[in-house]
């Protein structure tokens, strides 16, 4: 042991011997700091502050509500979402691992119809990419993308959604749809859809059942919050959960959400995809 080096036993309070110059030994007490009433608090303050700092700026936690990205995110997966991973940089720019978005990066986002919903998708135009579909397939730039994420299981043919940007009227008829179907047309030269400086253009991955890009128009950049970094739990049927009480307003309405979910957490759980990461 190096010299100066306090052992286990001198931490606790144990007597520990000390060699004097004249070679008698004798015998010192090391007290244990003991940690009072306000250094609990402090402790506690900082905890709690650090994890407010990494809630609010770093990760966040989101639920999978819907099919759209089946079959690489299922409804009843909980992710964990990156937000810092997409910053701009900033006080945090040479600490943080920044990087512009790509196409195929799955973002979490802010609806641009409704920014109080938060939607996942994954990008497939950025700023400057002229985009369109054949028969279902994405060109971008006028090369076709390898999307082995993709699945299809409509067999019905609906040439707005599989033909974009035909410029016809939307399948899906909505104000945000003629408002953005108005816009598209204007984007629109050559059967190419060009995707404007700070905008990204976002498919589904379950294409033929996804809400996205196609009927309401693009998402601007600082509408996206970060990208989904692992699914840290997943379930089987999270609707038998919502159907006891999607908003548990009362204190009994929780227990029995809190009870169903603990006596059914083996058996619903799909195990397979806790803790996967997500690409």
């Amino acid at each position: 042991m190096n010299q100066g080096t306090q052992t286990a036993e001198q931490m606790e309070g144990t007597p520990a011997q000390q060699v004097t110059p004249n070679g008698p030994q004798v015998e010192r007490r090391v007290n244990r700091p003991r940690q009072g009433f306000m250094g609990v608090i402090q402790s506690a303050a900082t905890t709690v502050v650090i994890a407010l700092f990494v809630i609010t700026f770093a990760i966040q936690a989101f639920q999978i509500p819907s099919e759209s990205m089946e079959n690489t995110l299922l409804i009843g997966d909980y992710l964990l979402v990156d937000k810092v991973h997409f910053g701009h940089g900033g006080v945090w720019g040479d600490v943080e691992p920044y990087r512009d978005i790509a196409t195929g990066d799955i973002v979490v986002f802010r609806y641009p119809v409704n920014p109080t919903q938060h939607f996942v998708k994954r990008v497939i135009g950025v700023p400057g990419d002229r985009i369109r579909l054949d028969n279902k397939r994405v060109y971008v730039n006028g090369t076709a993308l390898k999307e082995q994420y993709v699945v299809y299981r409509d067999v019905t043919r609906d040439s707005y959604r599989d033909d974009f940007p035909k410029i016809q009227f939307p399948t899906v008829v909505t104000p945000e749809s003629l408002h953005w179907w108005r816009q598209m047309r204007e984007l629109t030269h050559n059967g190419e859809l060009t995707v404007p400086a700070g905008q990204y253009f976002v498919l589904g991955d379950n294409r033929d059942q996804s809400l996205d890009s196609r009927y309401w128009g693009f998402v601007p950049r600082e509408n996206i919050i970060g990208r989904p970094l692992v699914i840290y739990w997943s379930m089987r049927h999270p609707e038998r959960m919502e159907a006891i009480a999607v908003e548990p307003e009362s204190v009994s309405d929780k227990l029995v959400h809190f009870t169903y979910t603990i006596g059914h957490l083996l058996q619903e759980t799909r195990w397979d995809r806790t803790f996967r990461l997500i690409k």
